[in-house]
């Protein structure tokens, strides 16, 4: 469902009483809890359980299972997510009263007001940048509001409330909503096509990202990695309109330079100079190149607001991930079993990239779940494609989530696109033969992964279970 954005986004305290739908999700159980911590009155909905609500009940958010119209209340202001339909009573129920009904970008932007914005962006690796920003400031004793598309192991939460100015954000471009926030700083991973059914063409998408950097306030600045073509290329497009720019990467012109990378396992390492001068080591608990380029964006955004690299680097080391990021969910018969959110093809790249490393000698089982009729249908080849550094691998059906299904468009766009011997390559119906597939293939010492934005997350401890009965 598209709401527009209102002409002027009032402060969450002006917004008097708030109903939250679909409360479930990421972004908007983290705009209410820090309503709730701030003394707003919230209440929400969604259409199922999910890891994030029992956190805001304890908060004391009446938490609706189910939509209907009776659950509005009394409110005086609705939040939506963007995955809401059209028909959803509840939005129905606000408009027949007249109520000031927000987009999710709108309410984060009312929770955002009077802060110093620190917006981290791009088509990849959001939530980790997000999460390792957030860490790095806390162990440099800054203490943020942030909000997060995922929960950070650290603090078990997706967000907070915090004593300081600073408020970091993760900026989503997927439905626009990242042009609303006006950030005094601004992070951008990188810039590669995606989210083509809200915006069209690689074009536009590539505008959109040109126009949030003209949202930063001109007193602040924008940190860009340069290893990635787009995003160097928007530091140069902002860097002429006056914008002070921050490059970092393994790039030689970078302004804080990744050198003598290592990838270790679960681990990664990198030393890091700024402008020639050499910083120190940065040491990561985290394993993969992309996530190494991630912590130096938070790096970097943390020097540059004066923060000193012992303490930044120490946060950063510390941090553990955060959930459906390369994560760990256990181990059984000999096999681990992580998870991951990757539904893009780069995504997919780096994630098997960083299993074949975890996974040393033994082999790499990959089940991958397609998110989106439209982005199967642009990119499908191209994740099959990715799906060949695995081993093994197992192809779901498409989750639809917003859209509504094509017969013509289903996994085995991509099961027919992976470049393996057709015996090591399954297409399955369903999450428990996915988990079946993956038991049956897993062999002791291998690694199993499950890939996507979907409910393929609830694979892996299926796969624990069928493994540990073995």
């Amino acid at each position: 469902m598209r709401i527009p954005v209102p002409g002027e986004v009032l402060p969450a305290a002006e917004l008097g009483r708030v109903h939250c739908v679909g409360i479930g999700g990421a972004g908007i159980s983290a705009i209410a809890r820090i309503m709730a911590k701030r003394g707003v009155a919230v209440t929400g909905s969604d259409d199922h359980d999910t890891p994030f609500l029992p956190a805001l009940r304890e908060l004391g958010v009446t938490c609706h299972l189910g939509y209907d119209a009776a659950h509005v209340g009394d409110a005086d202001t609705l939040v939506v997510t963007t995955a809401a339909r059209e028909d959803n009573p509840e939005v129905l129920e606000a408009r027949r009263r007249g109520l000031r009904i927000l987009p999710r970008s709108a309410g984060l932007a009312a929770v955002m007001a009077g802060s110093r914005v620190l917006a981290v962006a791009g088509t990849h690796g959001k939530t980790t940048t997000t999460g390792l920003l957030t860490s790095a400031l806390l162990a440099a004793g800054v203490d943020p509001s942030y909000a997060v598309g995922g929960v950070l192991t650290a603090t078990g939460r997706n967000a907070d409330a915090g004593a300081d100015d600073l408020f970091v954000a993760e900026a989503d471009e997927s439905d626009g909503a990242f042009l609303h926030y006006r950030p005094f700083a601004a992070i951008v991973t990188n810039v590669e096509a995606d989210h083509l059914d809200n915006w069209g063409t690689e074009e536009a998408y590539r505008r959109a990202f040109e126009e949030f950097v003209g949202t930063v306030d001109r007193s602040g600045f924008l940190v860009c990695v340069v290893d990635d073509p787009g995003a160097a290329d928007l530091a140069d497009r902002a860097r002429a309109r006056g914008l002070d720019v921050v490059t970092v990467g393994e790039s030689p012109g970078a302004d804080l330079r990744i050198h003598d990378l290592a990838l270790e396992g679960t681990t990664s390492s990198c030393r890091v100079s700024q402008d020639g001068a050499d910083l120190g080591v940065l040491r990561l608990r985290i394993p993969g190149r992309h996530y190494v380029l991630d912590a130096v964006a938070a790096l970097a955004m943390g020097l540059r607001l004066g923060l000193p690299f012992q303490a930044l680097a120490e946060g950063l080391g510390g941090f553990t991930g955060t959930g459906r990021r390369m994560e760990l969910k256990g181990e059984a018969a000999g096999v681990r079993v992580y998870d991951s959110y990757a539904h893009h093809p780069v995504e997919i790249r780096g994630d098997l990239e960083a299993a074949r490393a975890l996974a040393g000698d033994g082999r790499v089982v990959a089940a991958f779940q397609p998110h989106l009729v439209s982005r199967t249908r642009i990119f499908g080849e191209a994740m099959g494609v990715e799906l060949g550094a695995a081993d093994e691998v197992v192809v779901l059906d498409v989750y639809v989530a917003r859209e509504d299904p094509d017969p013509d468009v289903t996994g085995r766009l991509v099961a027919d696109a992976v470049p393996l011997p057709a015996q090591h390559v399954t297409y399955v119906d369903g999450l428990g033969a996915a988990a079946q597939a993956l038991a049956q293939r897993a062999r002791p010492g291998d690694l199993v992964i499950t890939l996507g934005a979907g409910d393929v997350t609830s694979v892996g401890p299926q796969v624990l279970g069928l493994l540990g009965g073995a």
